[in-house]
């Protein structure tokens, strides 16, 4: 549920930002979804403005108390000074834990 949370207040936060006319125009290139059940899910999309992600998610313990959704993604997009970004992440019982060049290291 954590993941769920931390990736829709991500999403909400990318959203908020200014668009150039670009954004507004964008257009969906490529969709794929996979939802396999209770067991997980697949998807990946790309639009004509260069942002693109892709991301899995599989069931952990299934059955117990400890019971989650482990996800691992990426995603890529141009940022406003011309420069294209990409995060990967995994969100899983340790939380949500993104990795960019772009991004300050963990200690």
């Amino acid at each position: 549920m954590k993941t769920i949370v931390a990736l829709a207040a991500l999403v909400a936060v990318a959203f908020a930002a200014p668009q150039s006319q670009a954004d507004k125009d964008a257009v969906v290139l490529k969709y794929d979804s996979d939802n396999i059940g209770i067991d997980g899910y697949n998807f990946a999309f790309e639009t004509s403005n260069g942002i693109s992600q892709q991301e899995q998610g599989q069931l952990q313990n299934a059955g117990s108390e400890n019971e989650a959704i482990a996800v691992r993604g990426s995603y890529t997009f141009t940022g406003p000074d011309g420069v294209t970004y990409t995060v990967t992440y995994v969100a899983d019982e340790n939380g949500f834990q993104p990795e960019g060049a772009h991004l300050p290291k963990a200690k």
